[in-house]
């Protein structure tokens, strides 16, 4: 942005479209953009091309951001789906220690948090539980996790479907369980 001074309506020879400086606005009607003139004279605001570049700037910052950004926020689930199952893992490891078995399939991962009513119980629960939070966390997908004991690949399965939410898939889509890790 420069100083310059704006245009009195002396100055102009014959143009109509011109606001004298002492009125404190100029408005150039010739194709140029719209321009201020303050009450010392001096010229406020930016030129057309001013402005092109700073957008033509901006157009180029996101051209060359927003693809890294986009594309990371599902690797972001994919590894938090597995701090969650390990997570699982630990505390279900907790439990057994204390209680020499795993929950059920029916007790599921609420068994963490929860103790027991029905099936084995636990005689040696854990005041407060075995996670945090006092809440099932579902996948980053929004799904529940699925949970199976005796599991096919281990003493217990704790599976997240990803992003489809359904069994089997490639990419983004495939499950994430506590044996892959």
């Amino acid at each position: 942005m420069q100083n310059e001074k704006c245009m009195s309506q002396k100055d102009t020879k014959g143009d109509k479209n011109v606001i004298p400086a002492e009125a404190g606005i100029q408005i150039k009607g010739n194709g140029f953009p719209l321009t201020t003139c303050g009450n010392d004279g001096l010229r406020l605001g930016f030129t057309l091309i001013e402005v092109m570049i700073v957008l033509f700037i901006i157009g180029i910052l996101t051209a060359l951001i927003a693809p890294r950004l986009i594309g990371r926020t599902d690797d972001a689930r994919v590894s938090q789906a597995k701090v969650q199952i390990k997570n699982f893992d630990t505390a279900l490891k907790l439990y057994k220690m204390d209680n020499g078995f795993y929950p059920s399939t029916a007790q599921g991962l609420e068994a963490l948090i929860i103790k027991p009513s029905a099936g084995q119980v636990p005689k040696n629960y854990r005041a407060g539980g075995y996670l945090d939070k006092k809440k099932m966390p579902a996948d980053p997908w929004g799904n529940q996790y699925a949970y199976i004991s005796p599991g096919t690949q281990g003493d217990y399965d704790i599976i997240s479907y990803g992003a489809d939410g359904a069994p089997g898939g490639e990419g983004y889509n495939a499950d994430i369980s506590n044996w892959d890790l």
